[in-house]
């Protein structure tokens, strides 16, 4: 190893910081745009009709909030381990912490096999259906492994290629509703129906409902601050790109929401892995599906490439904190990439590929997601009194309030998910529960040996 090259206190390569601000806000608007606007559009209409923009506008909302406790903490402490860090500094509960880490981590994976799944349905079967679908996923996510490998700066690029494209497909999406506008087509009167089975309460859980599985399209901008070791001056880069990003992504899927639900009916919508397919289709204007298609699978591998990086920066992150073995930590020297976390995130991915579905893999992202940002924006409040030597960002009070109680409700069972949900989930956690006594059986062993 070079003399000249920097190390962790471990004595490992540490992570090359090679991502300046622009590259910055093009990979987090590229980390949160994908997957869940090109796939789920179509499950949250079947949760609430017509009306299918106000889940992604309240989502929007609630993104914005725990945004907010995201900018200030990474500024504080711009490491990899994220929430994970965040959480023991705020609780000092070491079991606490590694199942908030272990929560993110599964949520980037069940984010990367939603997309995997999305990846190999209704958009590639504009193409071909020469292989079965789990097949093309499983394939799919280890081709995003190799690439990942090869290391940051080459991912990152990628990213901000299939990030240009995956916008093309959404101005597409923006362009033919504009022209569907202006022709008099289309239907606005269901741009206000809501079809949650009931009135009262049930409205309330249906819309709830919607806007949990909505969510999973804003999920993304926490999996950038685990690229803080790699990012150039975080605490000045990090406040801008976070808020460009959701507010960019946000905009945009209040948009084709309401275009789609305009131009299709829910219950189409809902019966497609495709959805912003149909809304091509229907949109009067001479552009091509397959063209279309194509952007669309591009947009897919983008979320899933940028989700696999993350969980495996998160392994390291997790590994230099103790939380995980050490051998979590190991980079390659010449790559200067974490590459037993990569192949450990990678096994974990094709596992969740195998066995879920689009819109059961995309809830559970949402839900181990808001569970997260609810002890988040906790977080945020009682690390108030943690003083650091330099300056960052600082958010409003009542931001993080805010944003707690409104993950909370999302997380509860007042969001009328499904139980695969919850029993997936649950699984996660207990293997996540036996990985945590592996490593405090290793670290005992070392500390008596």
């Amino acid at each position: 190893m070079p003399a000249s090259q920097p190390t962790t206190s471990a004595g490992e390569p540490a992570l090359k910081r090679a991502i300046g601000p622009k590259l910055l806000i093009l990979f987090v608007i590229g980390d949160i745009l994908g997957t869940g606007i090109y796939a789920t559009t179509g499950k949250v209409a079947g949760k609430v009709g017509g009306a299918l923009w106000l889940p992604f506008l309240i989502g929007f909302v609630v993104a914005l909030l725990t945004a907010a406790s995201y900018v200030e903490l990474v500024g504080k402490y711009p490491k990899a381990a994220g929430a994970a860090l965040y959480t023991q500094k705020a609780f000092k509960v070491p079991f606490l912490t590694f199942i908030v880490a272990f929560m993110v981590m599964c949520s980037g994976l069940s984010s990367a096999s939603a997309a995997a799944r999305a990846f190999s349905g209704d958009y590639l079967g504009e193409f071909t259906d020469a292989l079965p679908p789990t097949l093309i996923a499983i394939l799919f996510i280890l081709a995003l492994a190799a690439i990942n490998l090869r290391g940051v700066a080459e991912s990152v690029k990628a990213n901000v290629v299939l990030t240009l494209v995956e916008l093309s497909g959404l101005v597409v999406i923006l362009a033919i509703g504009a022209y569907a506008v202006f022709a008099g087509d289309g239907e606005p009167s269901r741009l206000t129906d809501l079809e949650t089975g009931g009135t009262g309460y049930a409205l309330i859980t249906g819309v709830l409902g919607a806007t949990a599985l909505g969510f999973f399209a804003f999920v993304g901008f926490e999996d950038s601050v685990n690229m803080a070791e790699e990012t150039q001056n975080p605490a000045r880069n990090f406040p801008r790109a976070i808020f460009i990003g959701v507010a960019v992504t946000g905009t945009i899927y209040v948009l084709v929401a309401l275009i789609s639900s305009l131009l299709v009916d829910s219950r189409t919508l809902e019966g497609s892995s495709g959805p912003l397919l149909e809304v091509v289709k229907a949109g009067g204007v001479a552009f091509p599906p397959k063209l279309f298609a194509l952007i669309a699978l591009f947009a897919v591998t983008n979320s899933a490439l940028i989700n696999i990086m993350m969980a495996s920066r998160l392994c390291y992150g997790m590994a230099n904190e103790r939380i995980l073995p050490p051998a979590m930590g190991k980079v390659l020297a010449k790559r200067r990439t974490p590459w037993v976390g990569i192949l450990f995130v990678t096994v974990l991915a094709v596992g969740l590929v195998s066995t879920g579905e689009i819109e059961g893999l995309g809830d559970t992202t949402s839900f181990l997601l808001l569970c997260v940002f609810a002890v988040v924006n906790i977080s945020v409040l009682v690390l108030r009194k943690d003083r650091v030597d330099h300056r960052h960002f600082r958010t409003p009070t009542v931001l993080p309030v805010l944003g707690a109680i409104t993950s909370l409700i999302l997380a509860s069972p007042l969001a009328d998910r499904a139980a695969d949900v919850y029993i997936r989930a649950g699984i996660l956690l207990l293997i996540g529960i036996g990985l945590w006594a592996v490593n405090k059986a290793v670290m005992s062993a070392r500390e008596k040996a």
